[in-house]
């Protein structure tokens, strides 16, 4: 059987100490990890990559579900910076924060594709 594991104890001292003195604070990014983590939310990030901005409203309808859940998931997504909103009239209308929350959202679309190509195969 193939193990996964070392045989046997070997600590690279100075890559380890490398690593551990050049870690950031990765608070931040688990935050954006754990909100697109949730299939809903993911579902609406990805869909804001398809259309710029969208209503509440056209959230909801997207993720078959009231205006109040939808909301409450783009409130989420706000919160953490991953969104934002403008109110026109009645309405609101969300969009992504910035280029990079829609390029993480895609390359982890491609890398999902990828590892289904590899299971088929």
């Amino acid at each position: 059987m193939k193990t996964e594991t070392c045989e046997t104890v070997c600590v690279h001292e100075e890559d380890v100490k490398h690593v551990q003195q050049n870690l950031p604070e990765l608070k931040g990014m688990s935050l954006i990890f754990k909100a697109l983590a949730d299939e809903t939310r993911l579902k609406i990030a990805y869909s804001l990559t398809l259309k710029n901005e969208l209503c509440v409203c056209d959230v909801a309808a997207i993720i078959q579900s009231s205006t109040a859940t939808a909301s409450h998931h783009l409130r989420y997504l706000k919160d953490i910076d991953l969104a934002k909103s403008e109110k026109r009239g009645k309405l609101v209308y969300y969009r992504l924060a910035d280029n990079h929350v829609g390029q993480l959202v895609k390359i982890a679309h491609e890398h999902a594709k990828e590892g289904e190509r590899h299971e088929s195969t």
